[in-house]
């Protein structure tokens, strides 16, 4: 587990069998399990949201101390996440730059969020941040979503270097969603139920989304990199929750400095062009 002193990541070694199969879209919507695909109002696109796409879980060898670092390798996610019992966690806030898309032929898809739920069970409650491709046009966007509902856009602007802060917070039997941008000047709060969530993780990530045709996940956006910043899991810093590293292909993750910063940068081939500095 990640402290608030970097550890380097040593020789991985497999503690599971094969990889988890990821169910199809239409099975994951029917039994709350997976990714389905979520049409939006962005060129329609599908969407990011909804639970992680499990792959194989790997721990950090040849460290002495019995709190090793873990890390979990995904289909979809790239950040850190904190995991644990039923009714553990109740809150989660960061900040993030909104990347700058670099676009090549075909589409590609990348969103920036912090949530609630959605590692071990199969609700999540979420808002972001997104940098999509339409061919070689890049095309920003802000959401929140309860999943399995449908993501719900907000109308605001959006531009790559926006400085997005976003909080989910479970208080009085319901969820409250605030993502402002203050480069924009807009801020926008929800506040929704929602029974059958367990909250029992914390997230703060990249994503990669689902879902194409066959269930699979998307072509990731060459987003550059995206920071995050001031993470906290319960009002505490991102590091004293323990949390879990979490990859998944083509995206890279910094340790956490600070106990409540780390980085995503995107790790593929190019996409097309050159990016800029």
């Amino acid at each position: 587990m990640r402290r608030g002193s970097p550890i380097v990541v040593v020789t991985l070694t497999l503690v599971f069998g094969g990889a988890l199969t990821a169910v199809s879209p239409a099975a994951g919507a029917a039994a709350g399990t997976g990714t389905g695909p979520v049409i939006g109002p962005v060129s329609g696109m599908v969407q990011p949201g909804g639970p992680v796409t499990r792959s194989t879980t790997l721990h950090v060898a040849g460290l002495a101390s019995s709190a090793d670092p873990t890390v979990i390798s995904s289909a979809n996610w790239a950040g850190y996440i904190a995991t644990g019992a039923a009714d553990g966690y109740t809150s989660v806030a960061s900040s993030w730059t909104e990347p700058s898309g670099q676009c090549g032929q075909g589409d590609q898809y990348s969103a920036f969020w912090v949530g609630l739920d959605g590692y071990s069970d199969s609700t999540v409650e979420q808002t972001g941040s997104e940098v999509d491709c339409s061919g070689s046009t890049p095309e920003y966007s802000a959401w929140y979503e309860m999943y399995p509902a449908a993501p719900v856009y907000f109308t605001n602007p959006v531009k790559p270097g926006d400085e997005f802060s976003g909080s989910v917070t479970y208080e009085n039997s319901k969820f409250q969603i605030t993502l402002a941008d203050s480069t924009q000047g807009w801020t926008d709060t929800v506040s929704q139920p929602l029974a059958a969530a367990e909250l029992s993780s914390a997230e703060v990530v990249a994503e990669a989304p689902c879902c194409t045709a066959s269930g699979g996940v998307l072509p990731l956006t060459d987003f550059g990199s995206a920071s995050f910043t001031g993470a906290m899991v319960n009002g505490a810093g991102l590091c004293d929750a323990s949390p879990e590293e979490i990859t998944m292909p083509d995206a890279t993750v910094t340790p956490v400095s600070s106990c409540e910063d780390f980085g995503v940068s995107y790790g593929g081939g190019q996409t097309g062009g050159t990016r800029s500095s």
